[in-house]
């Protein structure tokens, strides 16, 4: 996958529909997102039973809303996502090659 790739797509999507929402607006329904995957693994993971009237929902949907959201909010800020993920690569390769054995 390439991302400046899934972000064009994204872009062409999101523009059909009035452009993005403002970056706080966006903030706030990434934290919702987020939310919804905790409560998910939560409940295949955790303690929480899920109540008889939640429906259920697929971890890998939850990831995908999240990742969508955060390509919305970098777009909407002009972020390439490729440069920024090759820079914290370098940033833990660098920072954690002491702190574990490689298997």
């Amino acid at each position: 996958m390439e991302l400046k790739n899934k972000q064009k797509e994204i872009d062409d999507w999101i523009q059909q529909y009035g452009g993005y929402w403002p970056p706080l607006s966006m903030f706030a329904r990434l934290v919702e997102e987020v939310g919804e995957l905790g409560r998910e693994l939560n409940h295949v993971y955790g303690m929480k039973k899920r109540k008889e009237e939640e429906k259920i929902k697929e971890i890998e949907d939850e990831i995908g809303d999240i990742l969508l959201t955060l390509m919305m909010i970098s777009n909407s800020l002009k972020i390439d996502l490729e440069e920024v993920f090759d820079r914290t690569m370098l940033k833990v390769n660098a920072r954690d090659k002491d702190r574990t054995k490689e298997v």
